[in-house]
């Protein structure tokens, strides 16, 4: 009579295994910055425009975690809250003169221009001062998506965005990636159809960020 069959039943391998479970943070990781490396690499490698008119900050700066934000009533807003979506920024005092309201015009119509991608920036505006905003301002603002108003510390806000050298903070517009790192300035007094085109070449490569509102 030939000998019985014998079977051996092998384990399979856990699935909660310490190396299998690092495998698949890094692969979550991986998926969820893809789009902003896209970016970057189409902006900094590609260049299918030609050279960008605005300025690239090489390397991208990163959001300081104690950044001392405050809302108009004076609580504190964390600076992890600033994070998800493309940030434009515009800083300006609270007195907001002309050519602060200029600036602020300029930075709704840019969001807008962008179309179907609008909703994956957030337009910011950084009060370095404690000056009281005029209420008609206020209310102009509220007209369409009003941008988020934040109070910060001017000595503060020099560790993470700076103006180019000759020139004061108003003068400019910066941009910055979901991960909070500002990574672009524009040119002092800048031309918003140049400007747009850099918006466009970073942010059609980010559909992976698009988390509207805030």
């Amino acid at each position: 009579m030939p000998d019985a069959l014998s079977m051996t039943v092998h384990s399979l391998p856990s699935s909660g295994s310490p190396r299998r479970s690092l495998l698949q943070m890094w692969l979550v990781i991986a998926v969820c910055a893809a789009p902003v490396i896209a970016s970057y690499y189409s902006f900094y490698v590609l260049k299918p425009h030609g050279s960008a008119y605005s300025e690239l900050i090489q390397p991208a700066v990163e959001l300081p975690a104690e950044l001392p934000l405050r809302d108009l009533q004076g609580r504190p807003v964390a600076a992890s809250s600033l994070k998800g979506q493309w940030l434009l920024i515009t800083v300006q005092d609270g007195a907001c003169d002309t050519a602060c309201e200029r600036m602020l015009f300029m930075q709704r119509q840019l969001r807008d221009m962008l179309g179907k991608e609008r909703d994956k920036l957030d337009k910011l505006w950084l009060i370095p001062d404690d000056a009281p905003l005029r209420p008609e301002l206020l209310k102009a603002l509220d007209q369409g998506v009003a941008p988020t108003l934040l109070r910060v510390p001017r000595e503060a806000l020099q560790g993470w965005l700076k103006p180019e050298t000759g020139h004061a903070y108003g003068e400019h517009l910066f941009l910055v990636d979901p991960l909070g790192r500002w990574m672009m300035r524009s040119p002092a007094a800048p031309d918003p159809s140049r400007f747009k085109k850099d918006l466009d070449r970073l942010i059609k490569a980010n559909a992976g960020w698009d988390r509207p509102g805030r």
